[in-house]
């Protein structure tokens, strides 16, 4: 067997609270909170002097997770990625199955999240929508219909 499983997803924020509070809005539990540095952290992300805070969020099943990372040194790179659109290279998105869509979506509006387009209806199986939620990410949202 090649892999296990999926561990997690890792995303780079620049404001850890906002990203924690738009996370654990949809739904996510916050696991704990720590900080990373050292010989073993350098090597394993290819940087020097690393020192980052990281988050680790759950789903409330507990089968996946999301590890949020805001680098202290070095400087995080703004890349750009909060004016891309979905199609560019390289660009991704975490996608979270949920009860109600449309109060999701209201729920995290009040933390800075806008529709990419709208809600979108897949046939008779699921309503879908990307918003875009801290630092530009993209977050689907999927209701099963039925």
């Amino acid at each position: 067997m090649a892999i296990q499983r999926m561990d997690n997803v890792g995303i780079v924020v620049d404001d850890m609270e906002a990203a924690i509070a738009f996370f654990t809005e949809l739904g996510m539990e916050l696991e704990g909170e720590a900080q990373v540095e050292g010989p073993w952290a350098d090597r394993t992300v290819g940087l020097d002097g690393v020192r980052c805070d990281i988050a680790m969020l759950r789903t409330p099943d507990g089968h996946s997770r999301l590890e949020l990372a805001k680098y202290r040194a070095p400087a995080a790179i703004d890349a750009g990625q909060q004016d891309r659109s979905h199609n560019t290279l390289g660009m991704h998105r975490v996608m979270f199955a949920v009860d109600d869509i449309e109060d999701t979506v209201a729920r995290l509006r009040s933390h800075g999240a806008e529709l990419v387009g709208g809600v979108a209806r897949y046939e008779d199986s699921y309503l879908l929508c990307y918003v875009r939620g801290p630092e530009g990410i993209f977050v689907g949202l999927a209701q099963q219909l039925g």
